[in-house]
């Protein structure tokens, strides 16, 4: 229908996405009928989103014209930002803001690199850039799950790592079986989005492709590239993000220092 009367798609694309905001404003119509409270923080997170994505649509049509080498600076540039962001969730954690660097850094970028350098993402400012972010948030996602789990679990057991630490149990043995919960609930979305993928959601990347005109069977498979390259991020980021961690909540007497009360 919009096509009929808009044909300039910057036109068109900005009258579909006023239009999808508005509809998103019913949200907060429901949070005031529902006294949620959160009004205000949807209505400027929709607000900022648009504004946000827009500017970095604006961005990439100048960088697109740059030379490669660029690409990686930008990305070198998010994984400081995810790191941050990630840092954030790590309420009570030390040196939460380097754990998540390294954990980010070496579990995005490594496949990142090996990605290109077999040919599965092209060396192009346009694939490298928008793959390399989508496993650099996921990354990112995973390690705020992994470091929120694994506190809760510590807290919850200060006794139990306590009662091992003081019958000889090595710091790593004693928090082990946390390291394994907080790896596992941080993997679980990515799991079930790869177990359910094509049943129950068609992602963007092949959403993006099927719109673009690609053949329907080369977007599914490219879509389950991208797919695997973010369980295998997110299993990488998880797995280091807890076990660096872990070295880190006890002294250099074998204490553990994480207690309950800490924010």
């Amino acid at each position: 229908m919009l096509t009929r009367y808009f044909h300039d798609p910057i036109t068109l694309a900005a009258v579909q996405a006023l239009i999808a905001g508005s509809l998103a404003f019913f949200v907060v119509f429901l949070s005031y009928k529902l006294q949620l409270r959160m009004e205000r923080d949807i209505s400027i997170a929709l607000v900022r989103g648009l504004i946000q994505v827009v500017i970095v649509g604006m961005v990439l049509l100048l960088i697109f014209q740059e030379p490669v080498a660029i690409g990686f600076v930008i990305l070198a540039a998010m994984m400081i930002a995810a790191a941050q962001t990630s840092a954030k969730r790590a309420r009570g954690l030390p040196d939460a803001f380097r754990v998540s660097l390294y954990s980010i850094v070496i579990g995005s970028g490594s496949v990142l690199l090996v990605a290109v350098a077999i040919g599965v993402i092209e060396l192009k400012l346009s694939a490298l850039i928008p793959v390399g972010s989508m496993l650099l948030a996921n990354g990112m996602n995973t390690a705020s799950l992994a470091f929120n789990r694994f506190r809760g679990e510590v807290l919850a057991h200060v006794g139990h790592i306590d009662a091992a630490l003081s019958l000889g149990a090595s710091p790593r043995a004693a928090v082990m079986p946390y390291i394994r919960a907080a790896i596992l609930a941080s993997l679980i979305p990515r799991v079930d989005s790869l177990r359910s993928l094509g049943i129950v959601w068609i992602p963007g990347v092949m959403t993006g492709m099927l719109l673009g005109g690609s053949h329907p069977v080369r977007a599914a498979l490219y879509q389950f590239v991208i797919m695997s390259m973010i369980l295998t991020v997110s299993a990488l980021t998880s797995i280091l993000a807890v076990l660096l961690m872990s070295r880190r909540i006890f002294t250099p007497a074998e204490q553990l220092i994480l207690r309950g009360g800490q924010e």
